[in-house]
């Protein structure tokens, strides 16, 4: 249903968890392994440009075919939310560009990921304001003619990237990907990745002063 706006609570304290998690290398790999391989989105969702964002997710339902620009988002958008949009895949119309992203940015929101399209990506990077897409077009909707903005729900259960997503989830995006963890999990994923991160780096370590395969198994057990 379209036209449905609720927000979620935020908990800075546990995103404050994922920050500082986030930092190792591959977070987005690091927290997927921390879940079974569970909650990583199709390949196919890239990021326009390097980037590393960690936030609980501000959904966003448009109407496939009817797309608009998810203004209202922003205007709902909270420090340290990531805009998450259901934009049924439409590689032919952005729903986002570089006013928006400056619009967000101002509002501590830390980036988009969108099953769809985007653009003015070489403004988005110049602001430091990254977005995840299916595709980059020239091609924006109707609404700065139309007048029409409200076409959309905000903060209902979604799918992006083939992945199931509930307002206040947290998702770890960098260049590699884009990984979801369900907010009802978050506590025990987090310290789970933490676990998983320490125990990277450790073998990174071992690795580097040249130890063998064998001698890696025998410490760790696995890679």
């Amino acid at each position: 249903m379209l036209k449905v706006f609720n927000d979620f609570e935020r908990q800075p304290a546990l995103l404050a968890k994922f920050d500082e998690v986030a930092k190792c290398y591959s977070a987005s790999c690091v927290f997927a392994d921390a879940q079974y391989r569970q909650g990583v989105m199709d390949s196919e969702i890239k990021p326009a440009f390097p980037a590393r964002i960690v936030g609980q997710a501000l959904t966003v339902q448009l109407s496939s075919g009817d797309l608009v620009d998810p203004l209202r988002a922003i205007e709902m958008g909270r420090d340290g939310d990531i805009i998450v949009v259901d934009a049924g895949g439409d590689r032919q119309t952005s729903v986002c560009g570089g006013l928006m992203g400056g619009l967000a940015r101002n509002r501590g929101i830390r980036g988009m990921i969108i099953d769809g399209s985007g653009r003015d990506i070489d403004e988005l990077e110049a602001i430091g304001w990254p977005i995840w897409t299916r595709a980059i077009t020239a091609r924006g909707t109707h609404t700065m003619y139309s007048g029409r903005k409200d076409e959309l729900s905000i903060n209902v259960p979604i799918q992006c990237g083939g992945v199931p997503i509930n307002p206040g989830d947290f998702v770890v995006a960098d260049t590699i990907g884009v990984t979801v963890v369900p907010v009802a999990s978050a506590e025990t994923v987090v310290e789970l990745a933490r676990e998983q991160a320490a125990r990277e780096q450790k073998t990174r370590e071992w690795v580097a002063q040249g130890k063998t395969l064998e001698e890696l198994l025998n410490e760790f057990g696995r890679l």
